[in-house]
């Protein structure tokens, strides 16, 4: 039996996404854990898609203080990116959220 004292208890939350692509080809975006090695949103080789100019909501579960950052490629040409791009390849200075129930702002995904 595996007993969690206080300190190591995980408390689930959530996180909230807005996104709006405003380049002309298809946007595929994914979100990846900075805090869980490998844990990517939403998994399973899917992506959300950005196919129009509207602005897209996205809201995960995640847990209490992690660290989340997004990465979104142009479809097909994974070399024009924003965020750590395709497959959390790059850094980058303000693309990461930490997961305590709020949202993000709208994040502008143009050319």
């Amino acid at each position: 039996m595996l007993i969690l004292d206080a300190s190591q208890q995980v408390r689930a939350e959530s996180l909230t996404w807005e996104f709006r692509s405003e380049h002309p080809k298809i946007v595929d975006v994914e979100l990846y854990s900075d805090t869980r090695r490998g844990h990517v949103w939403p998994g399973n080789n899917k992506v959300y898609v950005l196919d129009d100019y509207s602005n897209k909501t996205i809201r995960i579960s995640c847990r209490y203080g992690e660290k989340v950052c997004y990465g979104a490629w142009v479809r097909n040409r994974n070399n024009s990116y924003w965020g750590v791009g395709y497959n959390n390849r790059n850094r980058c200075r303000s693309c990461c959220y930490t997961c305590d129930g709020g949202s993000t702002k709208v994040i502008v995904l143009n050319q």
